[in-house]
């Protein structure tokens, strides 16, 4: 049986879904993979690397497709791709699902289709096929690191002999994964960092890294709401989230670098940052706009563009990240792949010589959760 590999837009994305190393794994689970020309090249994977482990590889797209009961991708297939799927294949990568406009097209071929980010994330033994969390861990670093490249001084604090060079200020917007590795990585640069999320009980993720908790006041019954639903399904009042907003925009006025990493699956991103307070920052400050794929967290930030204000804020619209760190994103994703393949397998039984077979099962509840169009239907509820 074979797991095909296909080349991603390279103008757009540089990872690949498949690395050399996890072809050594799923050889191992007695799969055959097969990977397109150049697929692993922006992520300095050569084809040379993938044959010496094991795979094969193929100079086309449709080869690949043709060729594969299961097809691997990063994001989702490109419309004339699809037109090579047949019944009974599998696709899966990160599809964007609520926002996928090939869904129809999937069940039509007959394919079975699962989104990775649709990964029930309160399941343990779901952890090790996280693709959100491994993709966003990095991009909170590399966000702090394109943050100190626009800034134009120092994160850390210095002692020269012309004096004190003060500590850059840097907020971070938004306390999830992305958030709370930007926070370590711009203390780890020596940066002061402040945080906010609309999760009062985030308080204590941001001050075990050494940052500053943007506190808002809250009654008596809010916080004890908030305790209990441990944040997540606590729907914040009016006037809290208008106080926080007021916290928030007296922070990002004294501020010299600000990452946004809010960000909800299958709708724009909350705006965060409002032209009013872009306007009160000091010249030279960096905003860095995480969400700018999705809609943008900053008003007036555009998805892969640097754009500076009339008063000198300059706004990053930093869409895809962790393809800027295409090499280790890919292993991290690759890896996550990996462990997703592994629950299809079909358990062996006595019998060790017989052949790999699939045991696809929408009752499951990490298949049922991500598959997303089977049995030529599409599964995915509307949002």
């Amino acid at each position: 049986m074979k797991i095909g590999v296909i080349s991603a837009d390279i103008t757009s994305e540089s990872r690949v879904a498949i690395t050399p190393d996890a072809v050594k794994k799923l050889r191992k689970l007695g799969f055959e993979v097969v990977i397109q020309s150049g697929a692993g090249q922006a992520a300095y994977y050569a084809d040379e690397l993938y044959q010496a482990a094991g795979a094969d590889i193929a100079s086309s797209r449709t080869e690949v497709i043709t060729q594969s009961k299961i097809i691997t991708t990063v994001n989702d297939l490109p419309a004339e791709a699809t037109e090579s799927l047949s019944s009974g294949q599998i696709v899966i990568g990160m599809l964007d699902p609520y926002r996928n406009t090939q869904l129809d097209t999937y069940a039509a071929k007959g394919a079975t289709v699962f989104a990775m980010e649709l990964l029930p994330r309160t399941l343990s033994r779901a952890q090790n096929m996280d693709v959100l969390s491994s993709q966003a861990n990095l991009a909170g670093y590399k966000a702090v690191l394109l943050a100190a490249n626009e800034y134009s001084r120092p994160f850390p604090m210095f002692m020269t002999s012309a004096g004190t060079v003060k500590p850059a200020k840097v907020v971070i917007l938004g306390v999830g994964v992305a958030g709370l590795q930007a926070i370590a990585t711009a203390k780890r640069l020596g940066a002061v960092v402040e945080a906010s999320d609309l999760r009062p009980t985030a308080r204590e993720q941001v001050e075990s890294l050494g940052g500053k908790w943007l506190d808002v006041p809250m009654s008596a019954e809010e916080a004890e709401t908030a305790k209990s639903t441990g944040g997540y399904a606590w729907t914040p009042s009016e006037q809290y989230v208008k106080d926080q907003a007021a916290v928030v925009d007296k922070a990002l006025s004294n501020a010299d670098i600000v990452i946004t990493t809010a960000q909800i699956p299958g709708r724009n991103a909350p705006r965060l940052v409002h032209g009013a307070t872009l306007a009160k920052m000091k010249a030279g400050s960096v905003l860095i706009d995480m969400a700018a794929g999705t809609g943008g967290n900053v008003e007036g930030s555009v998805s892969n563009e640097t754009i500076t204000t009339d008063n000198g804020v300059r706004i990053v619209g930093a869409a895809n990240i962790p393809s800027q760190l295409a090499a280790q994103s890919s292993d991290l994703y690759a890896n996550n792949l990996v462990n997703f393949i592994t629950t299809l397998i079909a358990p062996a039984g006595d019998d060790a010589s017989a052949s790999l077979a699939l045991n696809l099962d929408m009752e499951d509840e990490i298949q049922g959760a991500l598959a997303v169009t089977h049995d030529s239907q599409v599964r995915l509820a509307k949002r």
